[in-house]
């Protein structure tokens, strides 16, 4: 059998991905040498980006693999060290697309990421269950997807998504953990287990634009932020950093959900931002026999669409009625949505699920408009 030829190995590992930054160890230049000895034997020297990577292992086990699969290979021997100061700052500079200073990825000419605020009036109507499961629905349905937790003071995204590890930092950038192939970071990533977050705007602020600008992202189809219920401090910062962000509301049947939440969504008419729907949560209870049982009153959702839709001057649709389900609560506390099923796939089998799926479908793959766009043409004459 012919000995492996490096340019081969270089190849096989461009097939290995960072499980973290989700792009070949190759472009990362975390592959500092390869060695083919004549019997066939392989050694990848693989450079970490920080000592004590949590998943080395991963990458050590998707190498091994990689290599293992070239003809002619008989044995892989994996040798890890850490980058170098320079080496890390080269590779930030790199993930910033040639910019050393950070910069809010989402507000740049040409970028195509689809951004959502997801909003409430009030505290309790299920607004980060939605964002969860939505975020978790998208990236079921193969989107590249992001979440901003911005609720800093009521922060429950970690535990909606199963996120149980902190960022990796990379000299001041932070790489968010990935579950059911969402990008999380939220500000329970920071703080000791029930430690209250005492902050008043200035530092709410920095703590959100710091999520835009110091995390890496990478190339995101949709973000999602949740946001604290109500129209404070954290709202203002959103409508300033992302302008282009979308509002999307959450409210209740009940007549004062409905009311506050109303209100939530007129702020658009302040920030110049866009609302895209509002999702009624806790519906109804079905019954055994068919019926249902409609715990929280009815309407309110429909009231806040056409209220909106009178106000903005535009139609702000009534996107989906989400009945009470045992399955919802259950997946948002144990961390595993209920809107995916066993095998990865988008769940459709439970009527919850099935109306959280239908709008993540709508909203991840809606038309993009061109404005503000450069389309790369110059007036002739």
């Amino acid at each position: 059998m012919p000995t492996p030829s490096t340019d081969a190995v270089y190849e096989a590992l461009g097939k290995v991905i960072d499980p973290e930054l989700r792009r070949p160890i190759t472009e990362l230049g975390m592959v500092d040498s390869v060695e083919v000895a004549q019997d066939g034997t392989v050694t990848v020297g693989v450079l970490l980006t920080v000592a004590g990577c949590p998943l080395k292992d991963t990458i050590t086990a998707d190498t091994r693999a990689a290599v293992g699969d070239v003809e002619g290979v008989t044995g892989v021997e994996v040798h890890l060290g850490v980058m170098t100061d320079e080496q890390r700052a080269e590779l930030r500079t790199r993930l910033r697309g040639g910019s050393a200073e950070p910069v809010i990825p989402f507000t740049q000419p040409g970028n195509l990421t689809r951004v959502y605020a997801v909003t409430s009036g009030k505290g309790g109507v299920g607004k980060s269950s939605v964002t969860a499961s939505l975020a978790a629905a998208m990236a079921a349905q193969g989107l590249s997807v992001g979440v901003v937790d911005a609720d800093i003071y009521g922060f429950s995204i970690p535990r909606m998504l199963g996120v149980n590890q902190v960022p990796t930092q990379l000299d001041g950038m932070l790489v968010p953990p990935v579950a059911h192939g969402v990008k999380v970071i939220s500000i329970g990533m920071f703080v000791e287990e029930r430690q209250p977050v005492v902050w008043r705007g200035p530092m709410l602020h920095r703590a959100v634009q710091q999520f835009l600008t110091d995390v890496f992202w990478g190339d995101l189809d949709v973000l999602l932020l949740d946001l604290p219920p109500g129209t404070g401090d954290v709202t203002i910062s959103v409508a300033q950093l992302l302008p282009s962000a979308e509002v999307l509301v959450v409210t209740t049947p009940q007549t004062a959900a409905a009311e506050v939440a109303e209100r939530t969504g007129l702020i658009a008419t302040q920030t110049h931002q866009r609302v895209v729907g509002v999702i009624e949560n806790m519906s109804w209870l079905s019954q055994p026999d068919g019926s249902r049982i409609e715990v929280f009153g009815s309407g309110g959702g429909q009231a806040v669409s056409e209220s909106l839709s009178q106000a903005l001057g535009y139609e702000v649709p009534l996107l989906a009625q989400l009945p009470l389900d045992v399955a919802l609560r259950e997946g948002s506390d144990s961390g595993v949505p209920a809107v995916i099923a066993q095998d990865g796939q988008p769940r459709d089998d439970a009527p919850a699920a099935a109306e959280l799926v239908a709008v993540a479908r709508r909203l991840g793959h809606r038309a993009r408009g061109l404005a503000g766009r450069n389309l790369g043409v110059s007036p002739v004459g």
